[in-house]
């Protein structure tokens, strides 16, 4: 049976929704929330990788164990390898690390139970899910990641090839060309543990550096990245799934209780 440790990555440091963190959704911080969630639907241990003080002592004091990382770690992988290696320096306690977003409030845990088995039944290096397109305009919108892999419509998962802002895979033949054909990338990983620890040693990509998308370092490198497609990974379908402006902030106190 696989070991597993959920971490999740978090700091104060935001541009657009400063002290993110430590907002008040109804009664509870979103930090606490986020941990609740996660307790309530993911097997093994979980720890905060905080970026600054001020987010360890809010653990303390809804009961959840967090690990102080160096505040100018780069990414949130980073900070959770960094956390990891702080608490299983041998690399020998855990054999799946799930990366859940500190502001990920209404994203639902679960999703990360079937890319955990897939790990597990493929050995692939890293997992992460994706939704099929259902409004073709975001096809084409830069902001919208695509993951260019081989699934029939009658499945649910496959290899990853590519991840691109482009619109990806081109159809050669327009009329076949349905909104199934575009998979959205869904910023949720969960990775092998020695395959994360490899994946922050790699220096930055080629392909990631053209395209700003980390996870091409670890195809530019030949691991392996298989994604699942999920019709929703919201707990509350009205609400926005994480909140990175003052606008989703307000819209999330509607639905979030």
């Amino acid at each position: 049976m696989s070991k597993i440790i959920t971490m999740i990555p978090v700091r104060m440091a935001s541009s657009r929704l400063p002290n993110k963190p430590l907002l008040d959704v109804n009664g509870k911080t979103v930090l606490q929330r986020v941990y609740e969630n996660v307790k309530n639907c993911v097997p093994g241990d979980i720890v905060i990788a905080a970026g600054d003080q001020i987010l360890v002592d809010e653990a303390q004091k809804f009961g959840a164990k967090a690990i102080l990382t160096d505040p100018s770690l780069p990414s949130g992988t980073d900070r959770i390898a960094a956390a990891l290696h702080e608490i299983d320096p041998h690399g020998t306690k855990y054999d799946i690390v799930v990366n859940f977003q500190g502001d990920g409030l209404n994203v639902d845990p679960k999703v990360n139970i079937p890319l955990i088995e897939m790990i597990e039944h493929t050995n692939c290096d890293i997992a992460t899910c994706g939704m099929i397109f259902k409004n073709k305009a975001d096809i084409i919108d830069p902001s919208m990641v695509k993951i260019v892999m081989g699934v029939e419509q009658n499945q649910t998962e496959a290899r990853c090839l590519y991840f691109t802002r482009a619109a990806a895979p081109y159809i050669r033949d327009p009329q076949k060309c349905t909104n199934h054909d575009f998979y959205h990338h869904i910023g949720i990983y969960v990775y092998k543990a020695e395959s994360l620890q490899k994946f922050v040693s790699l220096p930055v990509g080629i392909l990631e550096k053209r395209e700003a998308l980390e996870q091409l370092r670890a195809l530019e490198n030949g691991m392996t990245i298989r994604a699942k497609l999920f019709d929703k990974i919201k707990l509350i379908e009205e609400a926005p799934a994480d909140i990175n402006t003052p606008d989703e902030y307000h819209e999330a106190l509607k639905w979030i209780k």
